[in-house]
């Protein structure tokens, strides 16, 4: 049975706001597996798509051409509170049914991309700053097909990067990373 979405974003949630609540202030220009983000732009960038899947998810208008500053006040507390209503806009009836958003995915689709979003850069941030992260063994099950379906699109508009080879031993996370581009071994220079 497919778990629903809502189901599963509470689930790469509960295991990314450990990582985020537990960046220190000193951390945000770190270095992060995305080259053209350090700490700081990369917990801005998740805010944003947070912000903007929960839209999504409720079939209003999403705005990513704007790159506003999260990472201001209690930055680490509204984290909390944002990923909180992307769960429950994802959670209402009907929410994974028809298409959204401007391109006309399907619902489902859409979720699965906010999933994976939310899981792969709790990742980055995880390996930047130090902190212990591993993902939902369910969630990797769920996302893994639909990032590796959406894969040669992504690499068409530039989101995800070549895939990185990994063995025939790599687990199922891994292959993850490495259909978006990332080393699964990637680790800061000196660290």
């Amino acid at each position: 049975m497919t778990q629903k979405i809502s189901a599963l974003l509470e689930a790469a949630a509960d295991r990314a706001l450990p990582v985020v609540r537990g960046i220190d202030d000193g951390q945000l220009d770190r270095r992060t597996p995305c080259a053209e983000y350090d700490v700081r732009a990369l917990v801005n960038h998740l805010f944003q798509v947070v912000v903007n899947f929960r839209a999504l998810a409720a079939r209003e208008e999403a705005d990513f051409s704007q790159e506003p500053d999260f990472v201001t006040g209690d930055w680490r507390g509204r984290f909390g509170a944002e990923t909180a209503r992307l769960v429950e806009a994802w959670g209402v009836p009907g929410a994974e049914e028809g298409t959204t958003g401007q391109m006309g995915l399907p619902a489902r689709t859409v979720g699965l991309m906010v999933l994976g979003d939310l899981t792969v850069h709790a990742w980055d941030l995880a390996r930047a700053t130090g902190a212990e992260f591993a993902p939902d063994p369910g969630v990797v099950e769920e996302v893994g097909p639909g990032l590796a379906a959406l894969a040669p699109q992504a690499r068409e508009m530039k989101v995800f990067g070549e895939p990185f080879p990994v063995g025939a031993g790599a687990t199922a996370f891994e292959r993850v990373l490495a259909v978006t581009g990332r080393d699964p071994g990637w680790r800061p220079a000196g660290g």
